[in-house]
C-alpha cells in the first residue's frame, strides 16, 4: 500500500466522521444468557473506560487518529518491559491484510505510538484477502519469506510448523498478553507446532446467523406466511432455526415487498474467494455432517475425504436449489460482498458471518440496519449423516447443531529468523504484544477491525456499555459467540500443511457446481478426488499423522 493512498483514505473517514452526529446510550436491559458477565464498576479514568468512548458507538466508524490514540493509551504493559528508545535502529516488516481498509490500517495507528516510544521502524506488506494464501504459500515454498512479523491464521501453523519457521513465545510475552483470558479453545494445541506456543491471538472465528428483525417481526409477513404450504416446522412466522427452515423462509420470501422494496432471505457467498469461500459451504453444511461425539467431519482418521458423503452433498445442493431466490447476480457475489455490499446496506434477512457483522453495524458509517438486528447460533438440521454407518439419523436430543469455527481466528506471529538477534527477537515479540494486549482487545472486538470476541472478559457487557452498546443488543450478539465457542459439537478444522490448498480447489470446482455446469455430486466427487490428489502430493503418511495430531485423534 503506497503511503499517500493510505493516507488519503485515512482523510476521507475523517471527513465522513466530521458529520456524523450523536452517540448510542447504554440501555438498561441485561442478557439473560448465563455465559455472559456483568461488573459495573470500572474507574471513570481506568484505559478500559477511556478506550471504549473512542470514538463511542453510533459516530461512525473510528479514524487513524482514533487507533493512534487507542495504541497510545495501551501502552502501560510495553513500558513496563521496554525502556524508551530500546529499539532504536531496529526495522523490521509486517505483512497482513488490508481487508475493508482494516486490519493492517488498524495495525499502523495502534503501532505508531509503539514505534515513537521504543524507536523500532516497521516495513509494511499489505495484501488482499483474495491473494493471502497465495503470497504466503509462495514464499513458504521458494524459502523468499521477506517478512519478521506476520498476520496469520491458525490452520497455516502446519505450513509453517512443517518448515521450522516460527519463533517461540517467550514467557514475558505471555504474561503481557494475560494468556489464560483467552477462550480455550484458542488455547493449545491451536497456536503451537510440536508443543511450542507461536501466536499471539488478536481475534476468534465462528460463523453465526445474523438476522433481520424488522422482517422477522413484520405482522403482513406473518399473515402471509400462515398460507405457505411448507413451513419445515416453522409454525409461526419468525428467524429459522434449522437449514430445513432457511431455504423455505428465502423461498417464501422470494418475490414479495418489505417497507416498498424487495425482500430477499438468505444471502449465498458462491463466489471464489482465495479458499476462504469454502468456509460458507463448509457453514452450510456442519449441521448435515458433524456428528455428535465425533471429531471428523472434513477427512476420516485416514484423511478419506468425507466431502462427497450424502451431508456434504446435500449441503452443497442447498446452495444451488436457493440461488434463484436470492438477489440477481449472486453467483458473482464473494463472502465480502454479501456482509459489506449487501447485508449491511440492508439487502437480505439472513446472512451467515464472521463476528464482524454485529460489531460494524454499530460502529461503521455505511451500514443502516444496526437498529434491527439480532444474532444466533447456526442454524440446526432435523437430520444428520452418520458417515460411520452411512445413513441419516433423527437424534432423541432433537436437531443437531453444530456451529463452524471457521478460522479459528487470527493471530499475529514472529518470525524465527529475528531469533539470532537478541534486540531484534525482544522488538518483533513486543509489537506482537501490544497488538494482542488485553484493554486493547476489548477495543478490537467493539469496533470495525475485522476481529471478533476471543476473551472470556469480552463477555462483560458493561465493557460494551461504555462504548454506548444497548445491553439487549450486545447480549445476544455476545451470547451467538459464547455458545458457538462453547458448543460441545463445534466443528473444529484441520491445521495441517496445505489446509488453503485443499480449500481453494475446492472452490475451484464448486463454482462449477453453482454455475449449473456439474450436480452437486459430481462436484462434491471432484472435490474429494482432488483432495486425494494434494494428500498425496504432500505425503499421505505425514498428513494423516499431522491431521491426527490437530484433531487429536492421538
Amino acid at each position: 500500500m503506497r503511503v499517500h493512498v493510505y493516507e488519503t483514505l485515512m482523510a476521507m473517514q475523517r471527513s465522513r466522521r466530521d458529520v456524523l452526529k450523536g452517540a448510542a446510550g447504554a440501555a438498561a436491559l441485561a442478557a439473560s444468557s448465563s455465559v455472559l458477565s456483568s461488573t459495573p464498576s470500572f474507574a471513570e479514568d481506568s484505559i478500559v473506560s477511556q478506550i471504549m468512548k473512542i470514538p463511542g458507538a453510533g459516530n461512525g466508524s473510528p479514524t487513524d487518529a482514533d487507533w493512534q490514540k487507542v495504541g497510545a493509551l495501551c501502552l502501560g504493559p510495553t513500558k513496563a518491559n521496554v525502556q524508551p528508545g530500546e529499539f532504536a535502529g531496529v526495522e523490521f516488516s509486517f505483512m497482513g491484510l488490508n481487508n475493508q481498509n482494516l486490519h493492517n490500517f488498524l495495525f499502523r495507528g495502534f503501532l505508531t505510538p509503539w514505534e515513537a516510544y521504543t524507536g523500532a521502524k516497521i516495513k509494511w506488506i499489505d495484501l488482499a484477502q483474495a491473494d493471502y494464501n497465495a503470497r504466503l504459500q509462495q514464499s513458504i515454498a521458494t524459502g523468499t519469506v521477506d517478512f519478521d512479523i506476520i498476520e496469520m491464521g491458525a490452520p497455516f501453523e502446519g505450513d509453517m510448523g512443517v518448515k521450522d519457521l516460527l519463533s517461540d513465545m517467550p514467557d514475558w510475552v505471555k504474561t503481557q498478553i494475560d494468556f489464560d483470558d483467552i477462550v480455550n479453545y484458542l488455547k493449545p494445541p491451536v497456536g503451537t507446532w510440536n508443543g511450542k506456543i507461536h501466536r499471539v491471538t488478536i481475534d476468534s472465528d465462528c460463523h453465526t446467523m445474523n438476522r433481520r428483525t424488522d422482517v422477522f417481526g413484520d405482522s403482513d409477513l406473518a399473515k402471509q406466511w400462515a398460507d405457505w404450504n411448507d413451513k419445515a416446522g416453522l409454525t409461526d412466522w419468525g428467524p429459522p432455526k434449522t437449514w430445513q427452515q432457511v431455504q423455505q423462509v428465502t423461498k417464501f420470501l422470494k418475490g414479495r415487498k418489505f417497507k416498498g422494496k424487495e425482500v430477499y432471505g438468505f444471502l449465498d457467498q458462491p463466489k471464489p474467494w482465495g479458499g476462504f469461500q469454502f468456509y460458507f459451504t463448509a457453514s452450510r453444511s456442519t449441521a448435515y455432517t458433524k456428528y455428535p461425539g465425533e471429531k471428523n467431519w472434513m477427512f476420516d482418521e485416514n484423511m478419506k475425504p468425507l466431502v462427497n458423503n450424502p451431508g456434504w452433498v446435500r449441503a452443497i445442493q442447498d446452495v444451488v436449489d436457493l440461488l434463484p431466490y436470492e438477489p440477481a447476480d449472486q453467483i458473482n457475489a464473494d463472502p465480502g460482498t454479501t456482509a459489506f455490499q449487501q447485508f449491511l446496506p440492508g439487502t437480505g434477512a439472513l446472512l451467515e458471518w464472521w463476528g464482524d457483522i454485529g460489531t460494524v453495524a454499530k460502529t461503521s458509517d455505511t451500514a443502516t440496519i444496526g437498529d434491527m438486528l439480532d444474532f444466533d447460533i447456526l442454524p440446526a438440521s432435523d437430520d444428520v449423516y452418520n458417515f460411520r454407518k452411512g445413513a441419516w439419523e433423527k437424534l432423541a436430543s432433537g436437531p443437531n447443531i453444530a456451529p463452524n469455527m471457521a478460522y479459528l481466528g487470527w493471530g499475529i506471529y514472529v518470525m524465527k529468523s529475528v531469533d539470532g538477534d537478541e534486540k531484534r527477537h525482544k522488538a518483533a515479540w513486543s509489537a506482537a504484544a501490544h497488538l494482542g494486549g488485553k484493554d486493547l482487545s476489548m477495543w478490537t472486538a467493539a469496533y470495525p477491525s475485522g476481529f471478533q470476541p476471543y476473551r472470556k472478559s469480552h463477555t462483560n457487557l458493561d465493557l460494551w456499555a461504555l462504548a454506548g452498546y444497548d445491553k439487549k443488543y450486545i447480549g445476544s450478539y455476545m451470547d451467538s459467540q459464547s455458545t458457538s465457542y462453547n458448543h460441545p459439537n463445534s466443528a473444529i478444522e484441520p491445521r495441517i500443511p496445505g489446509i488453503f490448498q485443499y480449500y481453494s480447489v475446492a472452490e475451484d470446482e464448486l463454482a462449477k457446481v453453482f454455475a449449473g455446469k456439474e450436480t452437486a455430486q459430481q462436484g462434491a466427487d471432484n472435490v474429494a478426488a482432488a483432495w486425494d490428489k494434494v494428500t498425496d502430493k504432500l505425503g499421505r503418511e505425514n498428513q494423516v499423522k499431522y491431521y491426527r495430531i490437530a484433531m487429536g485423534l492421538t
